[in-house]
């Protein structure tokens, strides 16, 4: 057993749909294929309320928004995985309610209980659910690595500081590829 997971974070249809970039979506599933044959857990995270958003409150600027369109709920298509990298039989999809894979979810939880000590982050955006969760999981002492093109980001100039100055401060990052052959695979 692997003490690494792969997390895959927020790659759900509604959100790759505000970011073309035909080339994420097959470099991610190589990702995720590589860890599979590695025998490293692939762990999905994804953002998801109850209907009618209870969870969001009005102050939070990021999800009020969110919960004014009845998205990401259970059921809502555009809430799903995207179907090319979506998950197999036995995988993990943990749901949170906010920002960072940690906030509102047991994903604590799920990788103590699998002895996981050190996390690979993909996902999107860049600035959004990679920033956050690879911060939280720094404080909570995992061993991290960035895959810096399995992430996006809206703005290339943020993603490029947050990759090339502010993640090395906290984790290794490295492309999928490079990454992939760590792995063997």
């Amino acid at each position: 057993m692997s003490d690494t997971a792969l997390l895959v974070m927020d790659v759900q249809r509604d959100i790759v749909d505000r970011f073309p970039d035909a080339d994420y979506l097959p470099r991610l599933r190589g990702a995720i294929d590589a860890a599979r044959t590695a025998g490293v857990p692939v762990v999905y995270v994804v953002v998801g309320f109850r209907p009618g958003h209870p969870e969001v409150s009005l102050r939070n600027k990021t999800f009020a928004a969110v919960s004014q369109t009845g998205r990401f709920v259970e059921g809502d298509a555009g809430a799903e995985i995207h179907p090319d990298v979506a998950p197999l039989p036995g995988d993990v999809v943990v749901t949170k309610k906010r920002v960072s894979a940690f906030a509102g979810s047991d994903l604590d939880v799920v990788l103590r209980s699998g002895d996981i000590r050190h996390l690979v982050l993909s996902g999107i955006a860049t600035s959004g659910v990679v920033l956050s969760t690879c911060t939280q999981a720094a404080d909570l002492d995992y061993q991290l690595t960035v895959l810096a093109d399995g992430c996006l980001d809206g703005n290339p100039e943020v993603h490029r500081v947050l990759t090339e100055k502010l993640f090395p401060r906290q984790a290794d990052v490295v492309t999928v590829e490079e990454w992939v052959k760590t792995l063997g695979a």
